[in-house]
């Protein structure tokens, strides 16, 4: 069986497994101990194990990926126009997605008849503000941006260091040699994860479900169903129409080739967790050059949030319409302007998309504890969303790849499976 097909069986499998655990009660210790101590000291071990030991290669990766990429960029492109032409497309994109939210949302009116007595409960954290996002990019200490996992003042430093290797003549080009090979060692890493994949996948989804179920999902069907049409509309139309414009090949190709990427993105709900496959596929096998991949998907991990946006956009609207609050023109514009900002500096991490939305609710004047609303259905919209995220990255990616004439197109159309991705190990 090949390696995404056992992927996507772990997924199969662990979804049945925790909705039949549901069934039987759930990880309720007081109905059944039994049931929850297994999903507690089994599935969330494990599962918790395989997520940490993806994270803990997002940084080493980013790091040694970007400073090897941006010293190559210098000598094959202009790293400003790559830089620019990736921003753009994030930015352009995560507009369309939240003003295709805003659209769908009110023509659908999922708020309306809700009762808003339960969202008295929820206390939103504190957003920061654009000044404090911006200044934030900028490291005075790299090495605690490293520990903390602040992606955006890794990628500015390795940047700088990528900058510098490249002007310190021979010097440069012997500590590029020694960033290249570990480089290498963090990929061979990479693989060895991805063959662990169908177990942690399995043992993750196996817990969500055993604890959450589909129940949450019945009293919000409308803007559960709501959230995943939109997303779905914006990876299949949105993404393909600007992907098959703007290099002329097949976007289905595309996503076939982004599938263990889009697999791990719905599994761990991490666009940073998930960073280190994105960048593998990438490489080895979208085709897109290492200098464009490894500056794009760390970049677009951090700032590409299409998915996000689109929950913001129409939870806005669903909460306005629960408290039967008219918005105006002025202020769905405002909600546009905030939601593709807000996704500049917003983590790729799961659940945060409540903390931006929290920005976005305050911007037009919206009760923040309304987030409560809608609180019990976000881990799983979370995981979807994540997928368009991850989509955008590689379908940017592999434009920008495109444009610069560094997208190898034998790799791009060969759809056969790289078996235990031996072909990363070599990269």
């Amino acid at each position: 069986m090949q390696l995404s097909s056992k992927i996507l069986s772990g997924m199969v499998l662990g979804i049945i497994l925790g909705l039949v655990l549901n069934a039987l009660g759930g990880a309720d210790p007081e109905k059944t101990p039994l049931i929850a101590w297994f999903v507690s000291n089994i599935f969330d071990v494990i599962g918790q194990i395989f997520v940490i030991s993806l994270k803990l290669l997002v940084v080493p990766l980013v790091f040694f990926s970007l400073v090897c990429g941006s010293a190559s960029m210098g000598e094959d492109v202009k790293m400003g126009q790559v830089a620019l032409k990736t921003i753009g497309l994030y930015l352009v994109t995560t507009a369309i997605a939240v003003s295709l939210a805003l659209v769908i949302a009110n023509i659908v009116d999922p708020g309306v008849g809700i009762n808003t007595a339960e969202a008295a409960d929820y206390v939103a954290k504190a957003a920061p503000s654009f000044k404090d996002v911006f200044i934030g990019i900028f490291p005075s200490n790299p090495f605690q941006a490293m520990v903390e996992g602040n992606m955006l003042q890794v990628i500015v430093f390795a940047i700088l260091v990528g900058v510098a290797i490249l002007q310190a003549g021979d010097s440069g080009k012997t500590v590029l040699r020694g960033c290249q090979m570990i480089s290498d060692v963090i990929m061979r890493m990479v693989g060895i994860l991805m063959n662990l994949a169908p177990y942690g996948v399995f043992c993750l989804l196996a817990k969500l479900f055993t604890s959450q179920g589909f129940s949450a999902i019945i009293n919000l069907a409308l803007y559960f169903g709501t959230i995943v049409f939109v997303l779905f509309l914006h990876a299949s139309v949105v993404y393909t129409s600007i992907f098959a414009l703007l290099t002329r090949l097949n976007p289905l190709t595309l996503f076939k080739n982004m599938r263990p990427a889009l697999l791990f993105a719905f599994s761990t709900s991490s666009s940073n967790a998930t960073m280190p496959i994105t960048l593998n596929v990438a490489r080895t096998r979208v085709g897109a050059h290492n200098s464009i991949a490894s500056f794009t998907i760390p970049l677009g991990a951090t700032v590409n949030m299409d998915g996000t946006a689109i929950m913001q956009g129409i939870a806005t609207v669903f909460i306005a319409q629960a408290y039967g609050l008219d918005l105006t023109m002025g202020e769905y514009l405002a909600v546009v302007a905030t939601a593709t900002l807000a996704s500049i500096g917003t983590a790729g991490v799961p659940g945060v998309g409540l903390i931006t939305l929290a920005m976005v609710l305050q911007q037009v004047g919206l009760p923040v504890e309304g987030i409560g609303l809608i609180i019990g259905v976000d881990r799983l919209l979370d995981m979807m969303r994540t997928v368009v995220n991850v989509s955008g990255d590689g379908m940017v990616t592999a434009v920008v790849a495109n444009s610069e004439g560094m997208l190898d197109k034998d790799v791009f159309n060969d759809l056969s499976e790289q078996e235990d991705y031996k072909d990363s190990q070599t990269s």
